[in-house]
């Protein structure tokens, strides 16, 4: 224990949150947290993190182990994720819901949210890589302080949109709705060809 906090490098944490915080970008994802709340998929900020924390960390102790157990690779998960962000983006663009609010007292906190807008193939893809240039500590604090920002900017969503305004939410939301019909194309187009070539089509 005292060898694995001896390794706590500022540096490494810094890089491993940049990193991380890119690639989640929580902020460019409020638009499309209000467009949900706004028709009716209720968030709840713990819950939502909490599952993709421990998604986070399944995956990053597991790896391609556990997808390997279910007959699953990597690149089948992230076209996978690809659908359910194609379908998320479609709803901001057209105004349309198609991914139905289901009566399971979690709302929109697990799908979309926690999988695949926090916790998504890029992401967890992106955490595994980390851990041939970094210590674990200083790759789990990173992702830590991730988290917690995660936290906060979805627990603060009411009052983002009072600051912002619903015309500027409203442009926003179409705005983002096209960058994220565009992220999932190219995900699903990266990652296709390899799913399509590992099956011998």
């Amino acid at each position: 224990m005292i060898e694995f906090f001896s390794q706590i490098d500022f540096l490494q944490i810094i890089s491993v949150f940049i990193v991380m915080y890119a690639i989640i970008d929580i902020t460019g994802s409020i638009p499309i947290f209000i467009s949900m709340e706004d028709s009716g998929k209720h968030i709840k900020p713990l819950q939502a993190t909490s599952v993709a924390l421990g998604l986070f960390l399944v995956f990053f102790f597991t790896g391609e182990a556990l997808l390997n157990l279910f007959g699953i690779d990597i690149h089948s998960f992230a076209v996978a994720g690809a659908f359910v962000l194609f379908l998320l983006a479609l709803e901001m663009v057209m105004g349309r819901e198609f991914i139905k609010n289901e009566s399971m007292g979690s709302g929109a906190s697990i799908v979309p949210v926690a999988f695949p807008l926090i916790a998504g193939p890029g992401a967890i893809t992106a955490l595994l890589s980390l851990r041939a240039e970094y210590a674990t500590v200083n790759i789990l604090i990173g992702l830590l302080l991730n988290i917690v920002i995660d936290y906060v900017v979805i627990r603060m969503l009411k009052k983002l949109q009072r600051w912002l305004g619903d015309e500027v939410v409203y442009v926003l939301r179409k705005f983002f709705g096209v960058i994220l019909l565009a992220i999932a194309l190219k995900l699903f187009a990266n990652n296709i060809a390899i799913v399509i070539k590992d099956a011998g089509l």
